[in-house]
C-alpha cells in the first residue's frame, strides 16, 4: 500500500467548526490534520525529505506554483499541524517552530532587524536574550538600549527616535515584573517598531499579548507547552505577511528547524496545556502565600498577589498569577543554598513550566553573566530564588518550601 503525505483537515457542523470552540477543545482538536488512515493521535512524519511524483512536479515546487512538501528543514507535517495550532491558540495569522526557544528570539530579531536600526529592550530580561541585546547585535552595527520595564518616562524617550524592534517579557525572568503591553505597544508603534513579547512565564493560556497590542510573540515550547521536561522547541507567531516575506526565509537558510519528533510531542503537551497551567497557578498562588509568612522569607514576588507591586495591571492582562514565584530568603547566597539544598521534593533545575517543581538560583545560574550591578539593579539578589511551581500536591509543596525557609534562617 502506498502512503501518501498528503494530510486532510476535517470538520463537522457549523457548531463543530473552531471557531466555536472554547480553548480546551482547540487544544485537542484543531488542525488536525488527518491522514488517509484515520489516526487518532497525530501522524509522526519523522522524515528528512520528500519524493516528487516526476521532474516537473519537483521543479514547480521549488518555484511556488506547486504544494508539496521538500525537505524537513523547509515544512514538515508534523511541523506544520503543531504551527497551525499554535496559530489558532493564539489567535496569530501564521507561526514558525523553531528549534529552541532561544532560537525563536534570535531569529525574529535577526531576520527583522537591520544594521544601523535600533532595538529597545526591557531591563528585565532572560539571560541570554540579554546577551544578544547588549552583545551580539552591537557586533552587527545594531544600536540597543535597556529600559526599566515600569518607567514609562523612560519607554517614551527611548521611542521618540525611529525604533526597529522592541523586546519585552512579561511577567519577566525572574522578578516576575509585570509591563503595559498595550502602553509599550502604542509607543512601539508611533517609533515605526514591531513589539515583540517573551510570553514564556504566562504562557499562551495565562496571557495574549496579540490582544493587548504586541506584534509578534515569542515562546520556549520547551517550557509549559511541553511542560514534562522531554524536548527543546520554539515558536515566533505574528501576522501572515511578516511571518512568511521576513522570518520564513531567514529560518530555512539559516536551518533553524524544529524536529518532527519534539514537534510531535509538543503536540502531546498542548493537549493538557490549559489543565496543567491552571493548576500550577493555583499551587503557585498557594505557595507564594505560605511563602510570605515563613522566617527566613526575606521577600516573595508573585503576580497574583495583591502585594505585587504590578497586581493591578497583572489583574486585567493576565487570565491568571502564572506558575512562577521569586522569593528573596535570608543570609544571602549562603542562604538561598542552604535552602535548595534542604530541598526534598523541589528539584534543583534551571529550567521551568514542568510538571514537577523546579527551583533555580538566577545570579549564579540564568544571570549569572548579568553584571553585579546589573542584577542589583533588578533585584535579583543573592538570596533570591526562582520557583517554577508544578503539579503536585500544593500541602507538601508547601511543607517543602517552609523546610528550605528554616534552614536559610538557620545560616550562620
Amino acid at each position: 500500500m502506498l502512503f501518501t503525505v498528503e494530510v486532510k483537515t476535517f470538520g463537522g457542523t457549523d457548531f463543530m467548526s473552531s471557531e466555536n470552540w472554547r480553548t480546551a477543545t482547540r487544544l485537542l482538536h484543531d488542525a488536525p490534520n488527518r491522514t488517509e488512515f484515520g489516526e487518532t493521535s497525530e501522524a509522526l512524519f519523522l522524515t528528512s525529505g520528500f519524493v516528487y511524483d516526476s521532474a516537473e512536479q519537483a521543479a514547480a515546487t521549488f518555484t511556488g506554483d506547486v504544494e508539496h512538501f521538500q525537505y524537513s528543514r523547509f515544512g514538515n507535517p508534523t511541523v506544520d499541524t503543531l504551527q497551525e495550532r499554535l496559530a489558532l491558540l493564539e489567535g496569530a495569522e501564521a507561526c514558525i517552530a523553531t528549534s529552541t526557544g532561544m532560537g525563536a528570539v534570535s531569529s525574529a530579531l535577526l531576520a527583522h532587524v537591520k544594521t544601523g536600526e535600533r532595538v529597545v529592550a526591557s531591563r528585565a530580561i532572560f539571560g541570554s536574550c540579554y546577551w544578544i541585546v547588549t552583545t551580539l547585535l552591537p557586533r552587527y552595527g545594531i544600536e540597543t538600549e535597556l529600559v526599566d520595564g515600569d518607567d514609562y518616562d523612560a519607554w517614551e524617550r527611548a521611542l521618540s527616535r525611529p525604533t526597529a524592534a522592541v523586546l519585552i517579557e512579561s511577567p519577566s525572568n525572574p522578578m516576575l515584573d509585570v509591563l503595559d503591553i498595550q502602553r509599550i505597544a502604542d509607543l512601539a508603534h508611533k517609533a515605526g517598531a514591531l513589539l515583540m513579547v517573551d510570553n514564556v512565564f504566562a504562557s499562551p493560556i495565562g496571557q495574549s499579548p496579540l490582544k493587548l497590542g504586541a506584534d509578534v510573540v515569542l515562546y520556549s515550547c520547551t517550557k509549559h507547552i511541553d511542560g514534562q521536561g522531554r524536548v527543546l522547541g520554539g515558536a515566533v507567531l505574528g501576522s501572515d505577511k511578516w511571518i512568511k516575506e521576513t522570518l520564513q526565509p531567514f529560518t530555512r537558510n539559516t536551518g533553524n528547524a524544529l524536529s518532527p519528533f519534539n514537534a510531535w510531542v509538543l503536540l502531546k503537551g498542548l493537549e493538557t496545556l490549559k489543565l496543567r497551567t491552571e493548576a500550577m497557578a493555583r499551587n503557585a498562588a498557594a505557595v507564594a502565600d505560605a511563602l510570605a509568612a515563613l522566617p527566613g522569607v526575606v521577600n516573595v514576588r508573585y503576580p497574583g498577589r495583591a502585594d505585587h507591586p504590578q497586581h493591578d495591571l497583572a489583574q486585567t492582562q493576565m487570565n491568571n498569577g502564572g506558575s512562577l514565584v521569586a522569593f528573596e530568603v535570608e543570609n544571602g547566597k549562603a542562604g538561598a543554598f542552604a535552602c535548595l539544598n534542604a530541598f526534598g521534593l523541589i528539584a534543583i533545575s534551571n529550567n521551568l513550566g514542568d510538571a514537577r517543581s523546579l527551583a533555580t538560583h538566577p545570579a549564579t545560574t540564568t544571570h549569572m553573566r548579568v553584571s553585579e550591578e546589573e542584577r542589583a539593579r533588578l533585584g535579583i539578589t543573592d538570596g533570591v530564588i526562582r520557583l517554577s511551581v508544578g503539579l503536585e500536591d500544593a500541602a507538601d509543596l508547601i511543607a517543602d518550601v517552609t523546610a528550605g525557609a528554616a534552614a536559610a534562617h538557620s545560616v550562620k
